[in-house]
């Protein structure tokens, strides 16, 4: 069961460069493509998904399309940490700055918004959601391992709601992938678990 997800961002990049005919391109052209490919290298190169585990955070390029004159990159931005994901923010903010100071103002436009945050801030107040999902689990002969979520829930949505809500297990495996399955004796137990809480909650 989880009760910690990732604070997230989603960039929209597009960089405004100047294409030319490459024969006379001296002091003319401004290649998006590889002003695009110098911000990217302005980021801190391990805050990256394939260099991250557990609660470290990242900046993950997920989709480039352009050309000379121009390229839109999309990016998200992920941390646990409320401070560190403010962090990363502010640094590709600053990035944006020094490459439109480098080659002039709106080469490079960036749209940052936040798609959701951490539900622990809005869990804790309300631990006993927790407490009573490891007791339901126990009942039911599961095991719970509280781990933080790397990637986000509807239940982090729905905590910001108003309606605290920690995650559980459905019993599902490789989740987003061609090979994303639940046996159906997992599909059980989870449904075991939640009628436990249910009896678990009348009972007060």
């Amino acid at each position: 069961m989880e009760y910690e997800n990732f604070n997230a961002a989603s960039a929209k990049i597009t960089i405004n460069g100047k294409s030319v005919h490459p024969g006379s391109a001296k002091g003319v052209m401004v290649n998006s493509i590889l002003v695009l490919m110098e911000l990217q290298s302005m980021l801190p190169a391990f805050a990256n998904p394939m260099y991250t585990e557990g609660y470290e955070g990242f900046y993950h390029l997920d989709s480039v399309s352009g050309d000379c004159d121009c390229t839109h990159a999309d990016y998200i931005i992920r941390d646990h940490d409320m401070a560190k994901f403010l962090a990363k923010k502010q640094l590709l903010e600053q990035v944006v700055d020094f490459l439109n100071n480098k080659y002039g103002a709106g080469t490079v436009v960036a749209d940052i918004k936040d798609s959701y945050f951490n539900m622990k801030e809005q869990i804790l107040p309300h631990i006993h959601l927790v407490d009573n999902a490891k007791l339901a689990m126990q009942q039911a002969g599961v095991t719970p391992h509280v781990c933080p979520i790397r990637g986000g829930t509807d239940g982090a949505r729905l905590s910001y709601e108003g309606l605290p809500c920690p995650n559980l297990f459905t019993g599902g495996y490789n989740f987003h992938g061609r090979y994303e399955y639940i046996p159906l004796e997992d599909m059980q137990k989870s449904l075991e678990v939640c009628l436990n809480l249910v009896k678990i909650y009348a009972e007060r």
